[in-house]
Order: structure tokens, then sequence, then C-alpha cells
């Protein structure tokens, strides 16, 4: 079919349907202040949404239900009957009072998929809560979509996975600015204390131009608490483990008026302890002492909301060997050590010219300095990375069916490095220093006619002066053919420029010698579509989500370990390189307060390493997940289960031993894990206990060569598995509001 004729048919069949019944309006508190991220939720569907910076909010009617039930962090939650006609509706939440009563409110999901055009999550506390959640990597347990991995044995970096490629294609993003990019993306996970945090926003495959060109497979967007969600709060947290690890976390806010509010964020860890339970003479996972420290303020009005923070993190990473092998006694130990200084700030400032119309200018502005000095063995990586970005935004309504947004954007990224790729130290150290400046421009449009039918459409053009210029379009529909069923379709191009040494150096813990090629821009094309529905069974909504989403790379930094023995060359994809993945979720209340859920993945992730098109390697072919919620009617015992189903892959190609043997297996198989935790709710207090990897599998071998680190053949960065059997925790957790 032509394109014209194929754009004829969409318009037609937008022109033909019908307008369905919205609700729409604006939730405040007491004073007239919006209240932003307010959930509304239509009782016993979980179907719903959350307001937007102006405490505006529209969402479908819903045949199943007619109450709707409207909850906010320190406010006393509100159920509204909602009559068969159009309503606009001006939803005012008391803040809690200081009673002795019960009060019953309506349950916040723990995950609710977003109405929008594009395909969305949001992850709320409610399901941060179902396990210990001590960092944001720790907090994808329950999550089908995101996996969570170990990238070496030696350094303890850990990296997500979305549709099957490593998380350097996933965008962060930190209250909607970039966050966490270059040298700070292969320990950020941990860069991210899990109390801290009010929500995780989830988009996959192409995501909105709007905060830039970088997301090649997604968005990961997190909220911290606000200092304006309480009128005056207090949050304490503990927790150990039987892995020598120990936390204590901090929140703490205060109105000092209407309009004025300000918190303050701390966070410290310790892990010590010399762990070897594969008696290999390495530490399992290392040893880190982190101190995290964050104040931020708002400043909301009618017309203007004004946000800034501030946070600094300090984090000694220690590891490698423990002891000698025998024979080795003459060789000194080999030591890992990774210190890291990181500062950031932010700024956001919005005008709301118009409620009605959600007429708004926004400023964003961030910086970082990032401090990283780091030593595998002999081998010295040292880098200052320093960025700074900003983004002046402007959106309207124009009508009804109309949205316009549109903006500028400036992104700076400035490393000096100072490295040794050798254990030899006689080498002096080399020295690169390299600046990237990215100015650029947005539009994006979003075109609904009616409740069964979003377009949205945009496109970018950005400038690199290490790349030039380069367009970023993307388009998103969903179409909704009944109220419980939606179907979303989206395509879209990514880019990503890659600074190696900053982004792999946890490889540096390996023999391997170093070869990095002059690397181009990376480049991608996403395509994905998407069904959600659910219907009534006895009475309960069931819910089944499929989607299927397909990565084209136009060009790719390949990590190439397969090609020669003892190297790791990372240069330009010479092939193809691909990604497709499916995957099914359904989820179920077999009876009140309990509720089952499973997913299904299934990944086919491929690249060219010299001139052979391979799969990708330490890449699970599937995964499984079935997860069980149970509290009690009144809410004093809460139940959470999960059971990972992990599917097995290629390893990097193994050479061949002094023995004539392979020195290691060409493929690792699949594993289960099972997690549990059991919390007991008081009134401001609760206290938990957990544990995970019940099931205790753990890979065997996670360094190979461990006898003589110092060779060529040592190499701790093949984990594919946990590296640690059961753990068990406890924690506390105390909660004062006002």
């Amino acid at each position: 079919m032509k394109l014209s004729y194929l754009w004829v048919t969409i318009f037609s069949l937008i022109v033909s349907l019908s307008l369905q019944a919205q609700v729409k309006g604006k939730v405040t508190n007491a004073q007239g202040e919006p209240l932003i991220g307010a959930t509304l939720i239509w009782v016993g569907t979980g179907s719903g949404t959350v307001t937007q910076p102006d405490g505006s909010f529209r969402l479908d009617k819903n045949k199943q239900s007619q109450l709707l039930a409207v909850s906010y962090v320190g406010h006393l939650s509100d159920t509204l009957h909602v009559d068969k006609q159009p309503a606009e509706l001006d939803i005012v939440l008391r803040e809690e009072a200081a009673i002795d009563e019960v009060v019953v409110k309506a349950g916040r999901p723990g995950v609710m998929r977003l109405k929008g055009a594009t395909h969305s999550l949001v992850m709320s506390q409610t399901e941060l809560m179902r396990a210990a959640c001590c960092n944001l990597g720790e907090s994808f347990t329950s999550n089908p979509s995101v996996d969570v991995s170990y990238s070496d044995a030696a350094t303890g970096a850990k990296q997500i996975k979305l549709l099957g490629l490593s998380g350097a294609y996933v965008q962060m993003l930190a209250e909607n600015i970039p966050s966490y990019r270059g040298v700070a993306a292969p320990y950020s996970l941990g860069f991210v204390p899990g109390t801290w945090l009010e929500s995780i926003h989830i988009s996959k495959g192409s995501a909105s131009v709007k905060n830039g060109y970088e997301s090649i497979t997604g968005q990961i967007n997190i909220e911290y608490k606000k200092p304006q969600a309480d009128e005056q709060a207090l949050d304490f947290n503990t927790y150990i483990d039987s892995e020598s690890r120990a936390e204590a976390n901090f929140e703490g806010n205060i109105h000092l008026n209407k309009e004025l509010s300000t918190a303050v964020l701390a966070h410290y860890e310790n892990t010590w302890g010399d762990h070897d339970d594969n008696k290999d003479g390495f530490m399992d996972k290392p040893k880190v002492e982190q101190f995290h420290l964050m104040n931020r303020w708002a400043w909301v009005k009618e017309h203007n909301i004004f946000q800034a923070g501030i946070k600094g993190l300090k984090e000694d990473r220690n590891s490698g060997q423990s002891k000698h092998h025998t024979g080795m006694s003459t060789l000194p130990y080999f030591g890992i050590g990774i210190n890291t200084e990181r500062y950031d700030f932010f700024a956001k400032n919005a005008v709301i010219f118009d409620h009605e119309k959600g007429s708004n200018i926004a400023l964003m502005v961030s910086g970082s300095y990032h401090n990283q000095d780091a030593t595998y063995g002999n081998k010295v990586y040292d880098v200052i990375h320093k960025s700074a970005y900003a983004s002046l935004l402007y959106e309207t309504k124009l009508g009804e069916a109309h949205e316009l947004s549109t903006g500028l954007s400036w992104n700076i990224d400035h490393y000096n490095e100072h490295f040794r790729l050798s254990h030899d130290t006689a080498l002096p150290l080399s020295h690169q220093r390299t600046v990237e400046r990215t100015p650029g421009a947005y539009v994006q449009y979003t075109y609904t006619p009616n409740t069964r039918w979003t377009l949205m459409g945009g496109i970018r053009v950005d400038h690199s002066n290490l790349h030039g210029t380069f367009v970023t379009p993307r388009m998103h529909i969903k179409y909704a053919p009944w109220e419980h069923f939606f179907l979303r379709a989206s395509v879209g191009k990514g880019y990503r420029t890659v600074f190696a040494l900053g982004e792999y150096n946890y490889l540096m813990a390996s023999g391997r010698n170093w070869v990095i090629d002059p690397l181009e821009q990376e480049s991608a094309w996403n395509y994905g579509i998407t069904a959600d529905i659910h219907f009534p069974v006895a009475g309960r909504p069931f819910r089944i989500n499929a989607e299927y989403f397909y990565t084209h790379f136009l060009q790719q930094a390949v990590v190439d370990m397969d090609s020669t023995p003892n190297e790791v060359r990372i240069g330009n994809l010479d092939g193809r390189s691909f990604s497709h993945t499916f995957q099914v979720e359904v989820s179920y209340p077999v009876i009140e307060n309990l509720t089952l859920s499973a997913a299904y993945r299934y990944n086919d992730v491929k690249t060219t390493y010299g001139g052979k098109l391979m799969e990708r390697p330490l890449t699970g072919k599937y995964k499984g997940l079935i997860t069980a919620g149970y509290k009690t009617p009144l809410g004093i015992w809460q139940f959470d289960a999960t059971l990972q189903l992990n599917g097995g892959g290629r390893m990097p190609t193994p050479y061949t031993d002094a023995n004539g043997q392979p020195s290691w297996e060409a493929r690792f198989k699949g594993y289960e894990q099972l997690n549990v935790q059991v919390t007991r709710w008081f009134r401001n207090w609760s206290l938990y206990v957990g544990a995970e990897n019940l099931t205790g599998f753990k890979q065997k071998k996670t360094v190979i060569g461990a006898e003589n680190p110092w060779g060529q053949n040592f190499d701790p960065t093949l984990v594919w598995g946990p590296v640690h059997g059961a753990m068990i925790y406890a924690g506390f957790r105390l909660n004062l509001t006002k």
C-alpha cells in the first residue's frame, strides 16, 4: 500500500469513530494547590491515571465501575461516584490528621499501566515494598520486563537489560532529566537508594522525543520523594542481611509555609567481610561503604512551580583476591579498588499560563561532577566526568483533541581520563580529553479525536560537535476498540555516543588485552506493538498484556570477546545486529487481597562478531516470572513471593587450555530463583524479613584463571548467574506524618 493511501485510510478511520465519554478535572489540596502525581483508580479494576504538574487529569469512563478512588501521599483518600454523563471534577483532598479512628483507604496498585500513546507503566511504593529494594538495581525483582545482573564477579558492577539489550541503550532519567550517563552507568544502579524512591516509570520501545535522542530500547524515569508531599513527615529505615551488609536511611521534610517546603534524604551502607563461598581465592562480592546525602526544595503556587536540589555521594568499593592459590604465594595480591565522588544539582521552574488548556513553559537545568579513581591490579583508570544539561519546553492544548509540545535542549559532556591498560607499572599513564556539545530542538504533536484513538508524533534535530547533525523521528499510535482493550504501535529512532573506557572500565578487571577502534555514533530503529486487555472473571478483573519489540541497529559499538582469545575489542558493527523480544503477562486476584501474576519473555538477540552472526553472549533466551502477593483484610500482615525462571544462553567463545580442554562451557543452562518477604504493619512502623535465592543456585565458576590473576587467562567478567546462594535479611521502617 502506498504511504499516501495508508494515511488516508488512517484519517478516515479516525473521523468515523464516535466520541466516547471521558472524565477530566483537577485534584488540589485544601489551599487550592495542585497535587502532582495524585492517583485516580476506578475501584475494582486497577485502571486509572495520575495527575499532571498542574493537578489536572483525564481518563476514560469505565463501564465496570462508577466509583473513582483518589489518593495522594499524606492526604485522606476519597471515593467519588461518577454518573454516566461526561464529567469535569474539581477534587479537593484533605491532609491527614492525627486521629485515633481507623481510616479505610483505597489501595494504590503496585504497578499501573498508563493509558497514553506510549507503552508505559508505573511502579509505586506499594510494589517497591514487596522486596528489600535497597537500591534501584534491586527494585525490579518482581518486574518481568527489566533484568538486573552482575556484569562481573570482581567489582560487583550491575547492569539492567531491557528488550534483551544492555542498560546502555536505556535512557536513565531522574525526574525527567537525563542522569547517570557515561562513566556513572556501570555502578549507577547502586547510586540510587531504594527508600528515596516515590515511583519508577518504565517506557518500553520508542519514548517521547522530549527528553532527548538517547533512548533506543526505552526510558526508566525515577521519581524521588517530594518535599511538598506531606505537611511534615519523617521516614527511617534500617536493613541487615546474612551477607554482611547493613544500611540506614532517613527521609524528612517540612513545610516552611503554604508555598515553600524542603526535604533531606540521607543514606549509609556498609558491606564488610571476605566472602568466598566457592573457595577460588576471590571475594564473591566487593566491600562497599557509601555515604549519600540530598537536599531538595519546592515552591508551589497556582501558576508557578519551582523545584531545586543538590546531592553528594562518596563510595569506596574494594574487592579482589582474599588468599593465594598453592604455589602462587610469591605474587602480590590482586586487588581492585574503585573510589567515587559524585555531586549533582538540578533546578526546574514551570510557569502555568492556563490551567484549562495546560499551557505552560518550563526550564530545566542540571549538572554533575563525577570523579572516579580505579585500579584493577596494576591497571589504572582515573576519570573526571563533568556534564551539564538544559531544556526549555512549551506545552499547550490546541482545543480538546490537539496538544503541542516543543522545546530546545543543550547538553555537554567533558571527560578527562588518565589510564594504563597493562599491569606493567613501568608504562606511563595515558591521557585523553574528550568534549561533546549537543544542542537540539524538538516538536511533538498529539491528536486525540476521541477515547478510541491517540496519535503522537515527534521529531527532533540535534547537532554534535563530534558526529554532526542527526534527526530523531518517533511515532506512537493507540487504538482502543472498546473500553478494556488497548492496542499500541510505535516506531522510532535513537542515537548514542559511546565513551568506551568510561562505560566498560569494569572489563579492565580481566587479563584480556584491550583494543579500541575509533567509534562512530550508535544508531538504531525500534518497532513495537502491544496489546492490553482486561475483563471480569467471577467479578474480578483478569488482565492480559502481550508485546513484541524489534530493535535493528544501523551502527553499534560491538564489544567482541569472541574473535580473538585473550582480547576484548570494542569496534564498529560490521554486519547485522538486532533484538526480537516477545512477552506475555497475565494477572488475576484469585480471592480478595490475593493477586497472582505470571509472565514469560523470549529473547532472540544476535550480533555480528568477526564476520559471524551469533547470539549475544551472556544473554538469557527466556525469562519466566510468577509472583504472589497477599495482605490480610486489616492490612496487618503482608506476604510476597517471586519465582524467577531464567533461561540459558551462549558464552563467549572459550579458548583451549594447556590440557587441550575448553576453558569453560560454550553455553550456560537455565536456573530458578525464589524470593519471599513477610511484613508486619503497625500504625507508624513495620518490620519485614525475607530471603533471596532460596533455591540456592549459584554459578560455580565465576572467575576464570583464578590461580593466576596476573596472567592473560584471568577473567572475572563472564558472569551469567547468581554469585551467592541463599541470603536472608531483616529490616525496620518508621513513618511519622503530621
